[in-house]
């Protein structure tokens, strides 16, 4: 597929950012993400932080569980039964830059007016995280005006 095909003409099916979302894309599974990312694990926990309904969360860690992004690990505290913790896998580790990247557009958009609610800090020096855009060669690459989209070896024309 060369660079000149239109857009209108790729089929959609195959799309990343369709496939992503629709694992990831409702609210109740992107704060759980956040949450996972900052420690929680287990699902009292997790309910109790979230204030969603049980049968809600059950769902939500079900499907991440499926779709690879969440491990679910057996624990047991002594004199109790079997339990089971939630952490994430390789693969929703790797969803950290997206929903570091909704945090900043949040903190940006929609904070009020003492600023942000969490601050983000690299571990060793303390300096704040932030998500850049940045080819493969290693240059910035400016959001508003630096990118251009084409067809990939995954593109197909639609039927």
């Amino acid at each position: 597929m060369d660079g000149t095909t239109p857009w209108a003409d790729l089929d959609t099916a195959g799309c990343s950012v369709a496939r992503t979302a629709a694992i990831v894309g409702d609210a109740w599974t992107l704060v759980l993400l956040r949450d996972l990312f900052n420690g929680l694990r287990r699902f009292d926990d997790l309910a109790a932080h979230l204030g969603v309904a049980r049968t809600v969360l059950s769902r939500r860690l079900a499907a991440l569980v499926d779709a690879g992004l969440v491990d679910r690990e057996p624990y047991r505290e002594p004199g109790r039964r079997e339990r089971h913790e939630y952490r994430l896998s390789a693969a929703g580790r790797d969803l950290l830059p997206v929903v570091l990247a909704l945090m900043a557009w949040g903190d940006t958009h929609l904070a009020g007016d003492d600023g942000p609610p969490v601050v983000v800090e690299h571990r060793d020096c303390g300096a704040p995280v932030q998500v850049a855009l940045r080819c493969t060669a290693g240059h910035d690459v400016d959001p508003h005006r630096g990118t251009v989209a084409r067809p990939g070896p995954g593109a197909r024309r639609r039927p």
